[in-house]
């Protein structure tokens, strides 16, 4: 038996089961490799430890709704690699922020605990919103929103079509639109500014740099 139909025999177990001897053996199985692959990023042994850590705590608390996962050690590369990305950007208060209009950009200090307070809280609504979406809908949009996986990446790992992906986050981002919407009629004009610009950008993001 390869080793990736072992670990799909594992994955399995962990979802239709709880086995957490079967989770335990897949943790020891790619924890290793997966630390060494994130050092690559971040160039720190114990940041690579907590963010593979991190990783496999998140798969077993999902374990129900990532049953549908056919290529577990494709998804926790990518799943490092990002989270990998997201840490880097976390320590970092400065972003280039493209002036409208123009090929520059400037130089933009983004620590505003205000702003801060405004993103948690459009973070939370956009969680709320997320649980509203059908099972696989949902799967495929935190694999490309929070995972920062791709069309195909994600096809791969459901074992679906690139073009079924793309159909189902079609949907999701329309849902989530409409529903932002009702949130923006009920919201002060600040909030409503700063949710339109959140809709636009996960919209951009999503048809475009996921292509």
């Amino acid at each position: 038996m390869d080793k990736r139909a072992s670990v799909l025999i594992l994955w399995g177990k962990v979802c239709a089961e709880d086995n957490i001897t079967a989770y335990e053996t897949l943790f020891h199985t790619l924890n290793q490799r997966l630390i060494h692959f994130c050092v690559l990023y971040v160039h720190q042994v114990e940041v690579a430890e907590e963010i593979v850590s991190d990783v496999f705590v998140k798969c077993w608390q999902n374990r129900k709704a990532m049953c549908n996962i056919l290529n577990l050690e494709t998804y926790l590369f990518v799943a490092v690699k990002n989270h990998s990305l997201n840490y880097l950007k976390k320590y970092s208060n400065l972003h280039f922020i493209p002036v409208e209009d123009t090929n520059e950009f400037e130089l933009v200090n983004v620590s505003d605990p205000q702003k801060q307070l405004e993103i948690k809280e459009l973070a939370f609504k956009m969680d709320q919103a997320i649980l509203t979406l059908p099972l696989q809908a949902r799967l495929i949009f935190r694999l490309i929103k929070e995972d920062g996986m791709k069309y195909k990446e994600v096809a791969e790992i459901l074992n679906i079509s690139p073009r079924t992906v793309q159909t189902q986050l079609y949907r999701s981002v329309k849902k989530l639109s409409a529903i932002f919407c009702d949130y923006q009629r009920k919201a002060g004009t600040k909030s409503k500014a700063i949710a339109s610009l959140v809709i636009i950008a996960g919209a951009v993001q999503v048809f475009f740099y996921f292509l």
